[in-house]
Order: C-alpha cells, then sequence, then structure tokens
C-alpha cells in the first residue's frame, strides 16, 4: 500500500459523497484534493487556553465526511497539532474508516516548534539544536527561524513521527522571508538553496512527496520592500537544485475577502518576463496554490456581510463563514484552509460542498465591488 495521497485512493474517497458539487473535489495531477481543507493554527500558542482544546475529533469528523486534505505544521501549538491529528489518523485507520492513500496531508519546517509543556526557549534552542549539532548560533533568527538543513531535516522526520506517517504530500518551508530584515536577499537565496537540495534528497528518500514555500506577504510585497519573495528566484532555485524535474509544486498563501492581493494586485514575474498576479504567474510556473487564512483568523465577521455579496456567491441561504470559504476555494486555489476544533463547525462548513465553484466572472466581480470587508 502507498504512503501517500494517490489518484486510486483519493477517488475511491471522493466517490463516497456522491451528492457534493462536481467541482468540489480537484485533481491536481495525482490525487484528488477537496477544495477545502481543515488547518490547525492557533495563534499566541504560550496561551494556557490553546491546550485545553484538541483538534482529534475536528480531523476525524472532517476527514468521515468529505474533506480529505490536512494542514498543520510542527511549530504549531509547540508540535501538539501535529500529535493530536496523529492520533486521529492513527483511530481512522484501525477502525477502517480512511486509508493513507485517501488523504492528502501537509506539514511545514522553518519556525523552531519548541515542545509542550512551555519550555524555556532558550534552554530548548540550546539544548535541542546547537547542542545537537543541528544548526550554529548564526542560523537561527530572532530566536524563531533556521534554515540550517539539519535542523529541517530533524523538524520532517519529527513531524513523521508526530503524525504517525511515513510520508508527507507536501512538505513546505515556513515563511522564508522570516530573515529578511535579519540577513540579505542573496544569503536567503543561499539558504533556501540548501533547504531545496535537502527537500529533493527527502523525495528520493519517500519521506516527502513534493515541498513548496509557504509564505505570509512575502510574495505578496510590491517589488523592493525588505520581505518581499520572487517567485522566479525561487523557482530558478528548485531549477538549479533539483533539475526540470524538480520537486517544486505547492504555494500556501493568504487568500481572503480582504486580503484579495494573490488575485488582484501584479507583482510577480511570470515565465516570459512579464508581471502578474501571484495566481497567474504560479500558474505559468505550473504549480498549485492552497489558500491560508481563508477566514482572517475570524477577524471578517466583525459585521454582517451585505447579503449581495451571498447572492453573487450562491452561498445566499448559508453563513457568512461559508461565504467566505466559497471566495477562498475560488480564483485558482487548489483548496481553501479552515481552522475548526468543534466537529460543529466543520460539519456546518461542509455545507459548501453542495455548492459550485464560483465562475470567475462573478470571482471578478466579487474583488471589485464593494461587498465584504
Amino acid at each position: 500500500m502507498a504512503t501517500y495521497a494517490t489518484k486510486e485512493g483519493t477517488f475511491g474517497y471522493l466517490k463516497q459523497f456522491p451528492k457534493f458539487s462536481r467541482d468540489f473535489y480537484r485533481f491536481n495531477g495525482e490525487a484528488f484534493l477537496s477544495s477545502m481543507g481543515l488547518g490547525t493554527f492557533r495563534k499566541e500558542p504560550y496561551r494556557e487556553e490553546n491546550y485545553v482544546l484538541n483538534y482529534k475529533d475536528a480531523v476525524k469528523m472532517a476527514v468521515q465526511n468529505g474533506i480529505n486534505v490536512i494542514d498543520t505544521a510542527i511549530n504549531y501549538r509547540y508540535q501538539m497539532s501535529e500529535r493530536e491529528i496523529g492520533e486521529a489518523l492513527a483511530e481512522l485507520f484501525a477502525e477502517g474508516k480512511a486509508t493513507r492513500e485517501q488523504l492528502f496531508i501537509t506539514s511545514k519546517a522553518g519556525f523552531i516548534p519548541l515542545d509542550f509543556p512551555f519550555p524555556d526557549p532558550y534552554d530548548w534552542i540550546k539544548t535541542n539544536m546547537l547542542d545537537a549539532g543541528l544548526a550554529a548560533k548564526d542560523d537561527i533568527v530572532v530566536d524563531q527561524h533556521c534554515m540550517n538543513p539539519k535542523f529541517l531535516r530533524w523538524s520532517v522526520e519529527t513531524s513523521l513521527k508526530n503524525l504517525g506517517v511515513e510520508t508527507l504530500d507536501a512538505l513546505f518551508l515556513h515563511n522564508p522571508e522570516t530573515q529578511l530584515g535579519y540577513v540579505d536577499y542573496m544569503t536567503l537565496r543561499l539558504r533556501i538553496a540548501e533547504a531545496f537540495k535537502l527537500f529533493e534528497a527527502l523525495v528520493a528518500e519517500g519521506k516527502i512527496r513534493h515541498y513548496g514555500i509557504a509564505a505570509w506577504n512575502g510574495f505578496l510585497y510590491e517589488m523592493g520592500h525588505t520581505e518581499y519573495l520572487s517567485l522566479k528566484d525561487i523557482v530558478t532555485i528548485a531549477e538549479e537544485v533539483g533539475g526540470p524535474e524538480h520537486h517544486l509544486r505547492y504555494l500556501e498563501i493568504p487568500f481572503n475577502l480582504a486580503k484579495t492581493h494573490a488575485y488582484t494586485y501584479a507583482n510577480q514575474k511570470g515565465p516570459d518576463g512579464r508581471y502578474y498576479t501571484l495566481l497567474q504567474a504560479a500558474y505559468g510556473y505550473g504549480l498549485q496554490c492552497f489558500a491560508a487564512s481563508s477566514l482572517l483568523q475570524m477577524n471578517l465577521f466583525k459585521g454582517k456581510f451585505d447579503i449581495r455579496l451571498a447572492e453573487m456567491m450562491g452561498t445566499g441561504e448559508l453563513t457568512d463563514i461559508i461565504s467566505a470559504l466559497q471566495f477562498a476555494r475560488s480564483g485558482g486555489i487548489l483548496s481553501a484552509l479552515f481552522g475548526a476544533v468543534d466537529p460543529q463547525h466543520v460539519e456546518d462548513n461542509l455545507l459548501l460542498a453542495y455548492v459550485p465553484q464560483l465562475p470567475k466572472e462573478t470571482m471578478n466581480k466579487v474583488v471589485k465591488g464593494e461587498y465584504a470587508v
């Protein structure tokens, strides 16, 4: 049996949900992915209330009801998010309610994860990174971020252990732009190149299938901004490291009703040297995009949406949250991620599975109008 999502496994999975809209699942060339995915990020990980909750039941609800994309990172809640996903997967597999080939599982490496419960960060870094030979002091930026290949390898192998799987379908280098302002752009390029060399090796070892970049504003800023990332440079690095058959495949980027830049702002050079939006440029390079922060950590919902927006989206009888997810999974996005701890919230959001995706013409009207935020 395969240790990653397969075409056959994910096709068998989607056939369990024949009443869903026919475009709810999207084929990425290798597997069928639900156009909504479950994310497991919680802000302010040091807050004790973030450890009373547990994602296990939400993961099980998602997988058993049509969502086969699970996104996480080793640093989310000091590794606890990954471990709770691992618990859910172990139960699902043991109960015969899902198989590994049906699920697309992603994680991220780059941020220093520490470990629950609430360690002293300086002691943890000294013991687990510096003394262990995973990084030198100069590799660590603001005691948060590190791209030393030894540390990244440790991160990936620890994620696999936390999740209880042998292979990640996608590994993201997590917010590399964090280092800009502390190191120059050429140094960052060299560090990304070393990371990509490792990732190609991890592909060969069967520990990851593909890799990508998860960035916050890096790909969305104007050229010349301190934290601007050039997609053309990223693709060039992958080609130099892995050749024409490199395994750079994905981006994870913020995309929501308040942050539409990836769809509307032409700040990235495409293969022809012209400027395009990030989503257009990514398509030109053969990359696929996941939408992070689809609900802007619930900050979209401080007021009621304009009813005209829901009518345009085809979500008039549904919630504003579903309208927001309808937008975030459109415009060329492969899968829009939302966070949910309560299984009922997962079930509620799955009403979107019965709604067709937005046509391009409607998407353009939404981003040009003044309807929501």
